[in-house]
């Protein structure tokens, strides 16, 4: 099926078929109607001459418009895009600085228990040692003392 474009063209090449057969058979002299034909060559050639300025203008338009356009377009996407990367690196760091602190904390914390540990652990050998030199000191007043005679 035929387009609108080329429904016109149809029309215009049926017109300009119809307006020769016409002029041919027309009872002018030969003179008469080369000198008709050539004023009409003439005018559809300022015509067509004037319809392509006009469409070269109208495609030069709609082209920078869609230049424009597009370049509008990039800017926004890199301006979006910026402010997504410094908000990804704003929370990258926030979650850095709530990742340190907990590090820090965990580390103060297991030295906490190291240090509680390292004090049970001291305790226990005092205890130790205390209990040891109770048990030698028992030891060495029962080998001084004298048996019982039975």
């Amino acid at each position: 099926m035929p387009s609108n474009g080329d429904k016109i063209l149809y029309f215009l090449v049926g017109g300009c078929v119809g307006a020769a057969v016409a002029l041919l058979f027309a009872p002018k002299s030969g003179e008469e109607t080369r000198r008709y034909l050539g004023d009409k060559y003439r005018e559809g050639s300022e015509r067509l001459g004037k319809s392509l300025h006009e469409g070269r203008d109208y495609v030069g338009d709609r082209f920078r418009e869609g230049r424009d356009y597009v370049s509008e377009k990039a800017r926004e996407g890199r301006e979006y895009v910026e402010g997504a990367v410094h908000e990804g690196r704003e929370k990258f760091g926030e979650m850095g600085d709530k990742v340190t602190g907990i590090l820090d904390r965990s580390r103060e914390a297991i030295q906490r228990q190291k240090d509680q540990l390292s004090a049970a652990v001291e305790a226990g050998k005092e205890a130790y040692e205390e209990e040891r030199r109770k048990f030698d000191a028992v030891g060495n007043e029962q080998e001084a003392a004298p048996e019982p005679k039975a």
